[in-house]
C-alpha cells in the first residue's frame, strides 16, 4: 500500500472514529494500532515496543509535572469564590456605563484566565455568575451569551495555560519551550480581551438597548471611595498570585513546574483568607485534578502514538511534499495550514488537533524560514476558535448547561459569531505585526 493511499485512509479511519462517538484517546489508538499493524505486516511487538518507548518518554518529560499542579491550582481558585466578589465590585464601579456590566464580564474573565487556565471552570462560573445579571439588567441574550463563551475561552491562551504547557512539551524544542510561549501569549492574550472590550462597548452605544447602564439609585449606593476600596480588595489578592507564578517563571527564578508548585500554595493561601479551604474543597480540587489530569495525559499518549505511526508510515513526507513541494508561495502553505486547523476546531478539540497537527506542521514552518515561536503562537491563537466553532464548539455547551434555560442553542451560536471573528482578526494581527509575540520573550528569556 502506497504512503498516499495509507495517509488519506489513515485520517479517513480518524474521522469515522469521531463522528461514530468513540472517545478521542480510543479513536486515535486505535487509528495507530490498526494502520501500525498494516503497515509492519502485523509485527505486534515491533508496534508495542515503539508505544512503550513513546509512553517512557512523555512521562519522562518534566515539563508535563506543570500540568496536575496547574490544574490544581485552577480547582482551588474556581472554590475560594474569588470571581463573585471581583465581579460584585466591578459591576458597582462600571455598571453606570453602556455596556458596563459586559465589560466587567471580560476583566473578570481576563483575572480567571490568568490564574485557572482551564476553559470549562470559566466559561461555567460566569454563565452561572454573569448570565442571570445580564438577563436582570436587560442584555441583549445573544450578545451576552457570545461575550461569556469567547471571554472563557481566553484561559486557553494567556497564562499560565495548560495548552502552552502541552503545547511546549509535545515540541521539545528550545524556541518553543513553556517559558518562552507563556512570554510570547500574553501580547496575543490581551489583544483578543481587547478586541472583545472594544465590541461590547461600540455596539453598546450604537444599539443602547443592548447593554443599559444601571440606574442612578443604584449607582449611587457607594462612594467613589468604597467602590475603589472594592475592586482593590477583590482584584489585588488574584493578581499578587498572577505575579507570584508568571514573575518567577519569566525572571529565571523558577521553571514552570516550580512556578505551578508556588501557584497551587498561593491558590491554597487564598482560599484559606477566603475561609474555603475546607477538606471537602481540598478534597474535591483533588479529585478534580486527578481526573483531568489523566483525561489529558491519556490523550497524549495515544496521540504521540498515532503522530509516530503517522510518521513511521511516511504521512509526514506525503504532507509535505503536499504542501511544500509545488510552486505555493510560503504564505499560502501557512494559509493552508492555520485554515485547516481552524476546520478540525469545528470537530475535535485542540489536544487532538495539536497531536495530529504539530509533528507534521512545525518541521514544515522551520523549512520555509517562519520563526517556530511565532509560528506556535499562531496555531495557539487560532485554536481558540475551537472552543466557539459550531457545531462541537466545547464553549458552547458548558455555557448551554450551566446557563439559564432562557439562552437557546440558536441564540448561543449566533452570538459567538461576532466572537469568532475577532479571533480570526487577533490571528491577523498576531500574522502581520510579530513583534506582538517575539517581543516579550526577546526581553526577558535571551
Amino acid at each position: 500500500m502506497s504512503p498516499e493511499l495509507i495517509t488519506i485512509l489513515m485520517f479517513v479511519v480518524l474521522i469515522l472514529f469521531i463522528l461514530s462517538r468513540v472517545p478521542l484517546a480510543y479513536a486515535l489508538a486505535g487509528t495507530a494500532t490498526l494502520f501500525g499493524l498494516i503497515d509492519n505486516g502485523f509485527n505486534v511487538d515491533g508496534l508495542m515496543g515503539m508505544f512503550i518507548n513513546n509512553a517512557w518518554g512523555t512521562m519522562n518529560n518534566i515539563v508535563l509535572v506543570a500540568v496536575p499542579l496547574f490544574i490544581l491550582m485552577a480547582q482551588l481558585l474556581e472554590r475560594s469564590k474569588i470571581s463573585d466578589a471581583l465581579f460584585d465590585a466591578l459591576y458597582i464601579l462600571l455598571g453606570g456605563i453602556r455596556g458596563g456590566l459586559g465589560i466587567a464580564v471580560v476583566i473578570v474573565c481576563v483575572i480567571l484566565a490568568a490564574t485557572t487556565g482551564i476553559v470549562g471552570a470559566s466559561v461555567v462560573g460566569m454563565a452561572l455568575l454573569a448570565g442571570p445579571k445580564l438577563l436582570e439588567k436587560g442584555y441583549q441574550k445573544t450578545m451576552s451569551a457570545g461575550l461569556i463563551c469567547a471571554g472563557g475561552t481566553l484561559g486557553i491562551l494567556i497564562p499560565p495555560s495548560i495548552m502552552l504547557v502541552v503545547f511546549g512539551g509535545l515540541t521539545g524544542l528550545k524556541e518553543t519551550s513553556v517559558g518562552n510561549l507563556f512570554a510570547a501569549a500574553i501580547f496575543p492574550g490581551l489583544i483578543l480581551a481587547g478586541l472583545y472590550l472594544l465590541y461590547v462597548f461600540v455596539i453598546c452605544q450604537i444599539f443602547p438597548e443592548w447593554g443599559p447602564g444601571i440606574s442612578r439609585e443604584e449607582a449611587r449606593k457607594y462612594s467613589g471611595h468604597q467602590k475603589l476600596a472594592m475592586v482593590m480588595k477583590s482584584l489585588v489578592p488574584p493578581l499578587i498570585l498572577i505575579f507570584s507564578v508568571m514573575g518567577t517563571i519569566l525572571g529565571g527564578i523558577a521553571t514552570p513546574s516550580e512556578a505551578a508548585a508556588v501557584g497551587v500554595l498561593g491558590a491554597a493561601i487564598l482560599a484559606a483568607a477566603y475561609k474555603n479551604l475546607t477538606w471537602k474543597v481540598i478534597r474535591g480540587a483533588g479529585l478534580a485534578t486527578l481526573k483531568t489530569t489523566s483525561m489529558v495525559m491519556i490523550l497524549v499518549l495515544f496521540g504521540n502514538l498515532f503522530s509516530s505511526t503517522f510518521l513511521f508510515i511516511g504521512g509526514g513526507d506525503v504532507m509535505t511534499d503536499l504542501l511544500i513541494g509545488g510552486d505555493l508561495n510560503r504564505w499560502a502553505v501557512m494559509g493552508i495550514m492555520l485554515g485547516s486547523i481552524f476546520l478540525l476546531g469545528m470537530f475535535i478539540d485542540w489536544v487532538a488537533i495539536l497531536l495530529v497537527t504539530l509533528p507534521v506542521y512545525m518541521p514544515i514552518s522551520m523549512e520555509l524560514g517562519f520563526d517556530p515561536l511565532w509560528f506556535s503562537m499562531l496555531i495557539c491563537v487560532i485554536l481558540q476558535t475551537s472552543f466557539l466553532t459550531p457545531p462541537f464548539g466545547y464553549s458552547l455547551f458548558y455555557f448551554a448547561g450551566a446557563a439559564s434555560k432562557d439562552y437557546t442553542m440558536p441564540m448561543i451560536y449566533k452570538g459567538v459569531m461576532p466572537f469568532i471573528l475577532l479571533q480570526i482578526i487577533g490571528v491577523l494581527l498576531c500574522m502581520c505585526f510579530p513583534a506582538l509575540v517575539t517581543y516579550l520573550p526577546s526581553l526577558w528569556l535571551k
